[in-house]
């Protein structure tokens, strides 16, 4: 079968598209023909070696955190799924390949009026959303700030925040044009982090209360605003690192404000966890995808034989929602 196949570790050149072994499905799980993936910054990490696939080693190393596609074939104990049946889920890795095998627990089905392209933009941005705003407790009434709302988890985080009850939700971007596009997202604020300190504007647009919830893609650099931007029993999760994994807490105002810092990955958890977080997902998200009361955002598409292109626009920030692979 077609694969993407990271050949060595550096940059999008080491990217190569090629044939590896087809996979073949244990008990309890699929096997799934997969039509597209959506690309994600695990992946990139991956290419540069410092973000391994955790589990058995392979021969050839595929990257790739989601897929969606048609189950091709279904073994014992999975037997909720039928050959033919839409599906969508998250993976450890090589879910950039024209075939993927995974746990039935970690796969859904795709409505029907979701396309593949769209499918493939929702598993890791809208699972990894609502989990983190599920373990924040996020409630009816209160209000919640996500970071980087131009990635795929910051658009699908805005949107699930609602689902949750959320009464306020405010955002931040570096750049004007994604703040001004992730507007029509039904936000109560848009804070650019490039123009004005985000603590200080959410202060502004909370009555001097500040956030709830802090759903945090940025990381370390943030760390210091998110203890001043947070209301009192505020609870911040950080999600990502791209601003860094360290910094200094001002540990005076966290216990002061009694403040709950968490940190969330989906990879490396257990079969169990990642199966109740894909259940908390088809519960709440997916029934809203299905009527279109939230939706998946696409940046850009690309032929699975474009995968070092698709990076470097990753790489560059330039995507506003998410980038997709297609495999036919």
């Amino acid at each position: 079968m077609k694969a993407v196949v990271i050949k060595e570790y550096g940059g999008p050149e080491v990217l190569e598209v090629r044939e590896v072994p087809e996979p073949v499905p244990e008990p309890g799980e699929l096997l799934v023909r997969v039509r597209a993936a959506g690309l994600n910054r695990g992946e990139l990490l991956q290419r540069m070696g410092v973000y391994p696939q955790p589990g058995p080693r392979f021969d050839d190393e595929v990257p790739g955190l989601e897929f969606t596609g048609e189950v091709a074939a279904v073994t014992e104990g999975a037997e909720s799924f039928a050959e033919g049946d839409r599906v969508m889920g998250i993976v450890t890795g090589r879910g950039q390949a024209e075939y993927v095998t995974t746990h039935a627990s970690l796969a859904v089905k795709v409505p029907e009026e979701l396309s593949w392209t769209e499918a493939a933009a929702v598993p890791e941005s809208f699972i990894t959303a609502n989990d983190g705003l599920e373990q924040c407790r996020c409630s009816e009434g209160e209000t919640v700030l996500v970071h980087a709302v131009g990635s795929g988890v910051g658009l699908a985080a805005v949107q699930v925040a609602r689902l949750h009850g959320a009464h306020t939700v405010l955002a931040t971007a570096r750049s004007a044009d994604k703040l001004e596009r992730a507007v029509e997202f039904d936000l109560d604020g848009a804070i650019n982090t490039e123009e004005e300190d985000f603590a200080e504007r959410v202060a502004e647009l909370t009555g001097k209360r500040g956030a709830d919830v802090i759903v945090d893609l940025v990381g370390a650099a943030f760390l210091a605003g998110n203890v001043k931007a947070a209301a009192p029993k505020g609870r911040i999760v950080t999600i990502g690192l791209v601003g860094g994994v360290k910094a200094e807490l001002n540990l005076a105002v966290a216990v002061a404000k009694r403040l709950e810092l968490r940190g969330t990955v989906l990879r490396s958890r257990s079969l169990e966890e990642k199966a109740h977080a894909t259940r908390s997902f088809a519960e709440r998200v997916l029934p809203a995808l299905a009527t279109g009361k939230v939706v998946p955002v696409i940046d850009s598409v690309y032929p699975i034989e474009e995968v070092a292109e698709a990076h470097q626009r990753m790489e560059a920030n330039a995507n506003f929602g998410k980038i997709v692979l297609e495999l036919g």
